[in-house]
């Protein structure tokens, strides 16, 4: 999904429907790792952050290099041809169906996002894309993505399915009810199918230093994004259910399977991550 930007090729910056005025979580991920389609209240937030630890574009880097293995894992050992990634995201370097098409260029990929940016996006680079596919739709109503007609097009749910959802349960607020959410994606899914998940999480009571560092980064987030949850490392493993957990387990995501590509971990904490199939 990479190349030249549609929104100021369409002279419409921003696109209609959007404001730029509130920080959006796809735009403020895509500030973290350098991007140029976010606004300043986006940066602002990354500011903010950066001003507590300055780690977070690592961390951001970090889960791109876990969400590039991972798919490769998908595509390369489980063999599969179908990918569903929820919360996608803004398109950057080495997106989903990039990554897949390196093994297999038949491989099917439905990018979902709730952000018109991410759609508006999809629409103007994938104009051409025969095997993949952009989708607005929202997380907290995860029926409404398995029921969605451009999904059913693209993807076949009688056959096993990778889930995606890299950096994004931990903006779904408890009232939503994530747990619920993930029962409902993990039982429609095919035996056979993988879910991929990284998320934020806490780093224990034996680094109080860290403890405090997160609290005060997640009162950021919560203050100025109005989202951010870092959960204990037992309930990002909960979302799994009881699908099997590939090799290393839930780990943190620059010990996921590293490879010679990714150099020596910029940081192991702040996020944990990975990949489990349904048996």
């Amino acid at each position: 999904m990479a190349g030249e930007d549609p929104f100021r090729s369409l002279n419409r910056y921003p696109p209609p429907g959007v404001d730029a005025r509130a920080p959006n979580i796809a735009r403020v991920y895509d500030a973290f790792l350098g991007g140029k389609d976010n606004f300043a209240a986006d940066r602002q937030v990354v500011d903010s952050v950066l001003q507590v630890t300055p780690d977070a574009p690592a961390i951001a880097r970090a889960n791109r290099d876990f969400l590039r293995r991972a798919v490769r894992y998908l595509v390369g050992e489980a063999k599969l041809t179908q990918l569903l990634d929820i919360g996608s995201g803004l398109p950057t370097a080495g997106n989903v169906h990039e990554i897949a098409h390196e093994l297999n260029p038949s491989v099917h990929t439905v990018y979902v996002d709730n952000d018109p940016v991410v759609h508006v996006h999809g629409q103007a680079l994938l104009a051409d894309a025969v095997t993949t596919e952009v989708v607005t739709a929202d997380l907290r109503r995860p029926m409404e993505i398995v029921d969605h007609p451009e999904v059913r097009k693209f993807l076949d749910f009688s056959q096993p399915v990778g889930l995606l959802l890299t950096a994004v349960m931990h903006h779904v607020d408890d009232k939503d009810d994530p747990d619920a959410i993930m029962a409902r994606l993990r039982d429609v899914l095919p035996r056979g199918s993988y879910l991929v998940i990284s998320s934020f999480a806490r780093p224990g009571p034996e680094y109080p230093a860290e403890e405090e560092l997160v609290e005060e980064i997640e009162r950021i987030m919560h203050d100025q994004l109005g989202s951010g949850h870092w959960r204990e490392a037992d309930a990002v493993r909960s979302w799994f259910g009881d699908w099997t957990l590939v090799e290393p387990g839930l780990a943190p995501l620059a010990l996921w399977r590293p490879d010679e590509t990714d150099g020596p971990p910029l940081i192991t904490h702040g996020m944990i991550g990975g990949v489990a199939r349904k048996d």
